[in-house]
């Protein structure tokens, strides 16, 4: 089979014959049809992340077709809806369309991944770039009839890390006030959806005027430029305060973000791309009875949640661009420049 393989730290994207895969129990081999970057990627190529290993097949994001199943007949998976659940042979799962869960190994807690267990498709296992991909078979879930494989490919690991920062941790009601930064990732992509659907009151954050335009034709209330002057004063003359806000870069701007908190509010923090504060105004925090939250991934209910709630509003992932195979470091590339809005798809078949 073909599969796009980083073979050294720095190295471009390569487009190899690779080993076929083979399905062990429990696990399915699926005939990947789209799969979409995720910053992590990139972070693996550079060799900026932890766990590193060459070569590797990258990619955490897939949907195919089921080609075969490994193991006895019955061997089965978790639980939740649209996933593989004991409710028939292994074998039925053969033929049908799937997404793929890239959280691996999660573990019994719900509340927090295993700390040595869990893994995220796409390292230290292979990934999803490529013409074939081995997976748990409880880590599939039906692709909903309105997605194409492109737009389902996007969905998994932003999606997920989205659902699960918003409502598991940050448990969103109807009507509250939400501030979700970096409007054009996935993950702030992904949690506008969800939020505009489940009756917030939206607002979002950008350098790009034009992300903020397209962030409100999707449904949020407005936007500003947090390069501009005054910005954290402009939102709040908007809102007073927001019950929900939804980062992932961290950085000095989490003053921003305690200063812009609602009393009682949710903090949900995904990721740290800014790096840590050089200083926390630790009074806003306590005198204002804030929740600091930390959120990774998903577990298995998450998961299934997020795909009923998907299949309920029909939401369809923002897709910024569809690369062929052959095109995979320019894929690379294109997330690297950083100037996306939404899912960075590669057509593998």
């Amino acid at each position: 089979m073909k599969a796009l393989v980083i073979a050294e730290k720095g190295k471009p994207l390569q487009l190899l014959p690779v080993d076929d895969k083979t399905a062990g129990p429990g696990q399915a081999l699926v005939r990947v049809h789209a799969a979409a970057l995720n910053h992590r990627d990139l972070w693996i190529q550079k060799g900026q992340y932890a766990g590193l290993k060459y070569p590797i097949i990258p990619g955490s994001d897939g949907a195919g077709v089921v080609a075969a199943v490994g193991g006895s007949a019955g061997a089965s998976g978790g639980s939740g809806a649209g996933r593989a659940d004991g409710s028939g042979a292994g074998a039925d799962w053969v033929g049908k369309e799937v997404i793929i869960d890239p959280a691996l190994n999660w573990g019994h807690d719900p509340g927090f991944q295993h700390p040595t267990d869990f893994k995220i498709l796409g390292l230290p296992d292979d990934g999803t770039l490529a013409e074939y991909v081995v997976a748990p078979l409880a880590n599939l879930a039906l692709k909903p009839a309105h997605l194409s494989f492109e737009e389902a490919a996007a969905l998994p690991l932003a999606g997920l890390t989205a659902w699960r920062a918003l409502m598991t941790r940050g448990r969103l009601q109807a009507g509250e006030r939400v501030l979700i930064t970096g409007i054009g990732g996935g993950v702030a992509l992904f949690a506008l959806q969800y939020a505009v659907a489940a009756g917030a009151r939206v607002y979002v954050t950008s350098s790009s005027e034009e992300k903020l335009s397209r962030a409100v034709a999707m449904g949020a209330v407005g936007g500003v430029n947090y390069k501009s002057a005054d910005w954290v004063g402009n939102l709040r003359s908007k809102e007073g305060g927001f019950d929900v806000v939804i980062d992932g870069a961290a950085g000095d701007g989490v003053n921003e973000l305690l200063d812009l908190a609602a009393p009682g509010g949710r903090l949900v923090f995904y990721g740290a791309t800014r790096g840590n504060p050089s200083s926390v105004v630790w009074r806003r925090m306590f005198w204002k009875q804030l929740n600091v939250l930390g959120s990774t991934m998903g577990d298995p209910q998450d998961f299934a949640e997020m795909m009923e709630f998907v299949g309920q509003y029909k939401i369809r992932p923002v897709v910024d661009r569809v690369f062929a195979m052959e095109e995979g470091e320019a894929a690379f590339r294109h997330m690297d420049e950083g100037g996306q809005f939404g899912k960075i798809v590669i057509k593998i078949k």
